[in-house]
């Protein structure tokens, strides 16, 4: 399984992790890691019998980054996170990675952690770590969020934005 056999970090000291890309930029189709079946698979989510897709969040079409998870993470959902005082979402943590390449679906990624994003999403608790592709060519400009601000205006003010309103179409 992806999410037990790839190591964590890529390299710890550099801030470097591994990503397994579940959703490729600007694509709709809402995929994750099934954490019920073997091998953890990479599958459509499904929500009350249908297959589930984002509605687009104008300006954008889709995903606005690559979207994916850490290898060997999990969210507690009987741990309360001092942050948000809210319980984990059962769930690897999440990824948003921002450089300008359009990753494949299952593509493991080495990125470079930048900053956090917390959400608080159906009373859980959903962190996403926003990060860049170390291969990126900006990559070597970036090393936290104020860079990100500076190199990329509007994106992370955008992120939030998308995260806000991707669930309003569905209620």
């Amino acid at each position: 399984s992806p999410l037990h056999d790839i190591p964590l970090w890529a390299d710890k000291t550099r801030r470097e992790a591994n990503m397994i890309v579940e959703v490729p930029r600007w694509s709709n189709a809402k995929m994750e890691i099934s954490l019920s079946e073997p091998l953890n698979p990479i599958r459509q989510d499904v929500k009350k019998g249908n297959l589930r897709y984002v509605c687009n969040v104008f300006p954008h079409h889709g995903y606005i980054w690559n979207y994916g998870a850490l290898p060997q993470t999990w969210e507690d959902p009987h741990h309360i996170d001092p942050d948000t005082n809210a319980r984990g979402d059962n769930d690897p943590i999440d990824v948003i990675e921002i450089g300008e390449r359009v990753a494949a679906r299952g593509e493991v990624l080495r990125v470079k952690i930048l900053g956090t994003l917390a959400l608080i999403d159906e009373g859980e608790t959903d962190w996403k770590l926003i990060a860049i592709n170390v291969t990126d060519p900006a990559a070597d400009q970036l090393n936290d969020v104020a860079d990100v601000e500076k190199l990329f205006p509007g994106l992370l003010r955008a992120t939030v934005e998308w995260f806000r309103l991707y669930k309003v179409p569905d209620g």
